[in-house]
């Protein structure tokens, strides 16, 4: 069955009935350019076994495979040398926060975290709705983030849409969309097409994430995120089946382990975290925080013999999850590509830089 379209992130409802049909056709060209490949980069294409599922059959063998990562952003953790500093660095930025997943955290006066807001929403929504419903981009910034927001805060002069404003940009005043330059729903779609191309170089095929990843040259080999969702989608395609990502499309959580954790009551810490938009299956947004009626905040649990003290601690624990479907498994006819891809502006530079050698020699 070929779908009528693509449906927002998480089933959302804000967009009026011109906005969806915006936001399918954004989708369904960024399928399409992921599908063509990098016209800058060689051994990139063709992606014969990505799809467009508004244009293309999803066969009856479809089957849906969640690929899910850690939320704490893997590039703080190598080249930090301590939990502490990790968890202090990841909470200083959010362009640190690389891993699909973005937080605010809110303290009281003397210091205690009382709640953690986690976003996963990617920019490209933000900005059409921005677009189309600028009153309910409002509205959504007032319940999610706080009362007091105003129009001023959100857009230009000109009336244009401030993606990375004044509360939606640090990890302590707010985070209402991912803004760190990685977390794109974009990024996602080409990545997984570019991971959809079976590679066997010196006649054996690559099943590595950093042989992938590094061979293909998609995303960011240091990430989470990005090698392993190249590898798994690379796993898929060499079973010869087509795939794509699931609509709809985007980035969810995938859950919160609350294992080793400790409350003061003796409550449950996992009934602290609650997802607040999104549907069934694909949650977008969530806070962790203690009912107010309770005598204990957030900086009051301990992980593992550490009291709360960071929003990056609780990400420890948070997995992000895109989801792939895939069909027509042992058919497709693509033949595995038997070189890796290379940057034609960074191969013309090392042909001239060739051609100069040699005439000095």
């Amino acid at each position: 069955m070929v779908s009528s379209r693509f449906d927002p992130p998480g089933g959302l409802t804000d967009l009026d009935e011109t906005g969806l049909e915006q936001w399918s056709a954004f989708i369904s060209v960024s399928v399409d350019a992921a599908i063509a490949g990098r016209p800058d980069h060689t051994n990139d294409a063709p992606r014969a076994q990505f799809y467009n599922l508004t244009k293309t059959d999803t066969a009856e063998d479809a089957t849906s495979q969640d690929i899910s990562w850690i939320a704490f952003p893997r590039q703080v953790k190598v080249s930090s040398v301590s939990d502490r500093q990790r968890w202090t660095r990841a909470d200083s930025s959010r362009d640190l926060q690389d891993e699909y997943c973005e937080w605010s955290v809110t303290r009281r006066p003397d210091g205690k975290i009382t709640r953690v807001t986690y976003t996963c929403e990617g920019p490209e929504y933000w900005q059409l709705l921005a677009q189309t419903r600028p009153d309910t981009l409002l509205e959504l910034y007032q319940q999610h983030v706080d009362p007091a927001v105003q129009h001023g805060d959100l857009f230009d002069a000109s009336g244009s849409y401030i993606p990375r404003n004044n509360r939606n940009s640090i990890t302590t005043n707010g985070a209402m969309h991912l803004v760190q330059a990685a977390n794109t729903l974009s990024a996602e779609i080409e990545l997984v097409a570019a991971a959809s191309i079976v590679r066997a170089i010196d006649g054996g095929e690559l099943t590595g994430e950093q042989e992938l990843i590094n061979c293909g040259q998609y995303g960011a080999p240091q990430r989470n995120s990005d090698p392993h969702i190249g590898g798994v989608v690379n796993s898929i395609a060499r079973l010869k089946a087509d795939l794509v990502l699931r609509n709809p499309v985007g980035m969810y959580f995938g859950d919160l382990s609350t294992a080793g954790w400790d409350t003061p009551d003796g409550s449950d810490a996992k009934s602290y975290w609650t997802y607040v938009r999104g549907d069934d299956g694909h949650p977008v947004r969530a806070v962790y925080e203690v009912p107010k009626e309770l005598e204990f905040v957030v900086g009051d649990i301990v992980i593992d013999g550490n009291p709360i003290e960071f929003g990056a601690q609780i990400a420890d624990f948070i997995s992000i999850k895109a989801i792939a479907v895939a069909c027509r498994f042992g058919q497709s006819t693509a033949a595995p590509m038997t070189a890796c891809v290379e940057d034609i502006e960074g191969l013309a530079a090392a042909f001239s830089a060739a051609q100069l050698k040699s005439r000095l020699i």
